[in-house]
């Protein structure tokens, strides 16, 4: 019997602490779809979310984060192009200077009122979530399918 599961994934949105606003780094990435993306990546066989997304920041933004916690889950069968993946999101920190590397063809460090408009993905969902949770208080909603 062949099963076909969702792909799991990290997601990484990454504050900089040590700058002014806690701004977040968001990268440009290299490969199809292109368009700008929260650092994150596929998770190895063996791995656990946690690593993965240590792991993947650090690939993509040469930065040793600390992850604060575990965001939200986001699933939606239809948020990537290429294949279902779930994306385990996480809250982290960091300080110093983002560099672009790995899957990421640029980086740039954004506050809330900068954000791209030509997001990959959900991210421009997650966020949403995410600013709304920062500047709120307020979790994500539970989406239920009927």
């Amino acid at each position: 019997m062949i099963y076909q599961n969702p792909t799991p994934t990290v997601d990484i949105i990454i504050e900089l602490v040590d700058r002014p606003h806690r701004p977040i780094v968001l990268i440009e990435r290299r490969n199809p779809p292109y368009g700008w993306a929260i650092p994150g990546g596929f998770m190895d066989c063996g791995e656990s979310a946690e690593t993965a997304a240590k792991r993947e920041a650090l690939e993509e933004t040469k930065l040793e984060v600390e992850l604060i916690e575990q965001f939200y889950v986001y699933s939606d069968p239809n948020r990537d192009p290429r294949k279902h993946t779930l994306s385990i999101v996480f809250l982290a920190s960091a300080t110093g200077i983002p560099e672009a590397a790995d899957d990421a063809k640029n980086l740039e460090i954004f506050e809330s009122w900068r954000i791209p408009t030509q997001l990959c993905f959900d991210h421009d969902r997650i966020l949403r979530d995410y600013w709304r949770y920062r500047h709120y208080g307020l979790r994500p909603q539970l989406i239920v399918d009927s």
